[in-house]
């Protein structure tokens, strides 16, 4: 099992506002924050998500990458969805199933502002 996942981000503010909004549907919160990094993960547990800046170094990943978060239910992905809008990700896939994936895959995928491809799902 993975023990967390970390990106690069070109603007660590701009990317904390977008991260703020965008788990806390799942229930994520902000779990620690400095100048160097901010991480993100169930509160009062440690991070599983962390962004650190790296202005003029981000290139995020091709074809075939993506970090699923798990959702506690549909109304969460759509509210995922919704903030990640709001916040200035790119829609690639609003909330829905995806019986392709299985009978019960409800999921919406976003873009973030540095170009990662990021996925609410509940099954």
């Amino acid at each position: 099992m993975l023990g967390h996942v970390s990106f690069g981000v070109e603007d660590l503010a701009r990317a904390a506002a977008f991260y703020d909004a965008v788990v806390a549907p799942i229930g994520w919160v902000r779990v620690w924050d400095s100048v160097k990094g901010v991480g993100y993960g169930p509160p009062g547990k440690g991070d599983k998500l962390t962004l650190f800046p790296r202005p003029g170094q981000v290139v995020a990943p091709g074809a075939g990458f993506h970090l699923a978060f798990d959702a506690p239910d549909r109304a969460a992905v759509d509210a995922f969805h919704a903030a990640a809008m709001a916040q200035g990700g790119r829609d690639l896939g609003a909330p829905g199933l995806r019986e392709h994936y299985g009978p019960t895959y409800y999921a919406a995928f976003v873009l973030d502002p540095d170009g990662y491809k990021i996925e609410a799902v509940h099954q």
